[in-house]
């Protein structure tokens, strides 16, 4: 039965020391069981939907500046408030998924960045301010997607083994890939046929659809209701928590894990908003739509085969730290050398090798770091995690304006790649010399330490 299959992955989850879930939050979803293949299918379209909902506003940026007669400055206020929004909720996000389940905040975030992303070509018609109303709901829409990560930290932590960590976060993070892909195609399509508006009802509905389909068929009435005093309790971070917050964060690897994170996510940052650029300046007869698919279509097999590479390596014996060092010198360090190269060719074939090596290797810090966070701390993998990643987007947005910078003074784009690179490997080093794989979350109750 569900009942009996459920209270043996649990017992199997405590043999492996993971924390076992209480009498309050015992649910059907533990993913031990073979459910957990559904529930990953399940998260994967909902990164790609997140990354739909996330891009719509890129994708439509030229035909809403002509349609409100915004110039770049405007244009560039309205896209840049995301990030804003995207860095305020990440560790308020995570704790909350510690505390409730992360599958429950997911489920409402989504929801609002769903029936936003529905309202948004109404309320325009509406207001007359369009830039203001615009601005805030990309803010808006950031602080909606700034706990999806944590959550999702904080969900498999508790619920995926150890030796299935790297492949399953691996899986449900190509979505980010597939969504930018997905938008990118039938976005442009939609866009070009039947306006700006029709871009924004594809992505907002199907979020809601998704959403509508998780609740329906993989969780009970019971498993979604949120008690009001509970939910109260978790948003603040009470001094009575098991976890000793000021110990914690004394701790070597959680700064290692937390620097790598900062260092990998703002390079991604970096990248994915100057390669276009890079292309079309460095090879201007170049078809846009080659550097702008085929390095994440590279991305997707690449993440997939470093999740399975990784899980296989540790069930063959091998320590988990080794591992997760191991795809991080590939996700950090390797990469960091093709985007060196790109600096130095002329070629536009080479430079689509070098830059889908790039993007494509990057991908193997989600069997490193993003992981290694879960090895660490799982009881608050999704605190930490929002930690880390709101530091990540801060330093990103400085080192975007940094990159600019740099190619206005030196007329270079070689400087890009070398600031890249350095911060890679300020990162990677934190993460060789002080990264660990052993709890350091102090819960008697789950391990002895």
């Amino acid at each position: 039965s569900d009942k009996g299959e459920t209270q043996s992955g649990v017992a199997e989850g405590r043999q492996r020391g993971l924390p076992a879930p209480g009498p309050d939050v015992c649910r059907k979803i533990c993913l031990y069981l073979p459910e957990s293949r559904v529930w990953t299918l399940m998260l994967l379209l909902g990164t790609c939907l997140l990354y739909c909902a996330r891009v719509t506003v890129p994708i439509c940026a030229v035909a809403l500046s002509s349609h409100f007669h915004w110039d770049k400055k405007q244009s560039g206020i309205v896209l840049s408030s995301f990030f804003w929004g995207y860095c305020l909720t990440q560790i308020i996000g995570g704790h909350i998924s510690d505390q409730i389940g992360g599958e429950k905040v997911l489920l409402l975030s989504a929801s609002a960045w769903g029936l936003l992303t529905v309202l948004t070509p109404l309320l325009t018609h509406i207001t007359s301010a369009h830039l203001v109303f615009m601005t805030s709901s990309r803010f808006l829409m950031g602080l909606l997607q700034g706990v999806y990560f944590p959550s999702l930290a904080s969900l498999l932590s508790q619920r995926v083994r150890e030796s299935e960590r790297a492949f399953t976060y691996s899986t449900v993070g190509t979505g980010s890939q597939f969504g930018t892909l997905v938008i990118g195609g039938a976005g442009s399509l939609l866009l070009d046929w039947y306006g700006w508006e029709s871009v924004f009802y594809f992505s907002g509905l199907l979020t809601l659809l998704w959403v509508y389909c998780t609740c329906k068929y993989l969780l009970n009435e019971k498993e979604l209701i949120i008690p009001i005093d509970y939910l109260t309790r978790s948003l603040s971070i009470s001094k009575q928590t098991k976890v000793p917050w000021k110990q914690l964060f004394r701790k070597a690897p959680i700064w290692a894990v937390i620097i790598a994170q900062l260092s990998t996510a703002s390079t991604f940052f970096t990248l994915l908003s100057w390669l276009p650029t890079f292309f079309k300046e460095t090879f201007p007869e170049s078809k846009g739509w080659v550097f702008n698919v085929v390095p994440w279509l590279v991305a997707i097999p690449a993440s997939l085969f470093s999740g399975f590479l990784s899980d296989h390596l540790i069930n063959q014996g091998y320590r988990t730290i080794t591992i997760r060092k191991f795809m991080q010198v590939i996700g950090s360090g390797v990469s960091s050398i093709f985007a060196l190269c790109l600096g130095q060719t002329s070629s536009f074939c080479k430079a689509i090798v070098f830059a889908s090596a790039s993007v494509g290797l990057q991908t193997f810090n989600h069997s490193g770091i993003s992981v290694n966070v879960q090895d660490l701390a799982p009881s608050c993998a999704g605190l930490l995690f929002g930690v880390a990643n709101t530091g990540g987007a801060l330093l990103g947005v400085i080192c975007v304006y940094l990159a600019g910078c740099l190619i206005e003074t030196t007329g270079s784009w070689n400087s890009v790649f070398n600031l890249v690179a350095a911060v890679n490997s300020i990162g990677l080093c934190t993460f060789l010399l002080f990264g660990e794989a052993q709890r350091v979350d102090t819960d008697s109750v789950y391990v002895d330490l």
